[in-house]
């Protein structure tokens, strides 16, 4: 019989207050020990971890993010996420969780590899969250789904660190180091194609890395843009060039929307309160930083 006590004792950490947050909680605990599976199984050998869930998890950014995001430090056309997927199943399965963990086909003209983890909300947060039914808010047909992505054609320019948690046990994880996570989420603010919705959690992201006084890692950055078709010719990005694209974006953005879509992830919504094209453009001119590029390169 599985003991339910070690992740009853980390939901217990976060203090939820109603069945919206225990649901969330549910979701960042499997994403640990997600991570702790892949560690087992090598990935990091040639994998590094990326985007908001990273920063939630290493770096204690104070929103929710749903997804996994990792990249191969080096382009790997061959590399398959499937072979890694049974371990991520069956160490769920150790911890009490009854997951489904499957592949999404890859499309022939992408070089992001998917995958999906769900299982039922409602038993879960009877069995492992030890709520007692009725369960208002949660429909029996809910899933909690996570989906964990890899990008086997990378950018150049990024640099990694490992880390290392002790929680729900012990384990290693490389990831980007701060200043190309940064550049990887300046990426996403100028260049994220949402049409007509804006993602606040991008400008939630920002604002928390001119908090931290982390530069950006512009070589890492500029890579990216030249990779996706947003940067060309052969003037480098600077920060007075990064100044321009940054007052431009802003200048486009609706912010009622922007602080919409970010307010369900984050417990305090006044930390959203200012946002506005002055406010940005303002602490970004301020705090705004270029980490310095090698001469080797």
């Amino acid at each position: 019989m599985i003991d339910h006590g070690p992740v009853q004792r980390m939901l217990e950490r976060y203090q939820c207050r109603n069945n919206d947050e225990r649901r969330d909680a549910l979701k960042e605990i499997i994403q640990e020990i997600t991570l702790v599976a892949l560690g087992r199984a090598g990935f990091f050998s040639h994998v590094a971890f990326y985007g908001g869930t990273a920063l939630r998890i290493f770096y204690g950014l104070q929103r929710f993010s749903e997804d996994l995001d990792f990249s191969l430090t080096e382009p790997d056309p061959a590399f398959d996420l499937g072979i890694y997927l049974p371990a991520v199943r069956d160490e769920l399965g150790s911890w009490g969780f009854d997951m489904e963990v499957t592949q999404k086909p890859k499309s022939t003209d992408s070089a992001v590899q998917s995958a999906f983890i769900k299982g039922g909300t409602l038993i879960h947060l009877m069995k492992i969250a030890a709520v007692e039914p009725p369960v208002p808010g949660v429909p029996k047909n809910e899933l909690l789904n996570i989906k964990f992505e890899v990008d086997t054609d990378p950018p150049a320019g990024a640099d990694f660190e490992v880390k290392y948690r002790l929680s729900p046990i012990p384990y290693s994880v490389r990831l980007y180091d701060t200043p190309s996570l940064f550049a990887g989420k300046l990426h996403a603010l100028l260049c994220r194609n949402w049409k007509q919705r804006v993602k606040g959690r991008d400008f939630f992201d920002y604002v928390w890395y001119l908090s931290q006084n982390i530069p950006v890692n512009v070589s890492h950055l500029e890579a990216r843009m030249r990779q996706s078709g947003h940067w060309s010719g052969t003037q480098s990005i600077d920060r007075e060039s990064l100044l321009a694209l940054l007052d431009c974006r802003f200048a486009a953005v609706d912010f009622a929307r922007a602080k919409a879509d970010v307010i369900p992830f984050i417990r305090d919504s006044r930390s959203v309160e200012l946002w506005s094209r002055d406010f940005f453009a303002a602490v970004t001119r301020d705090n705004l930083k270029c980490q310095a590029v090698s001469a080797d390169l």
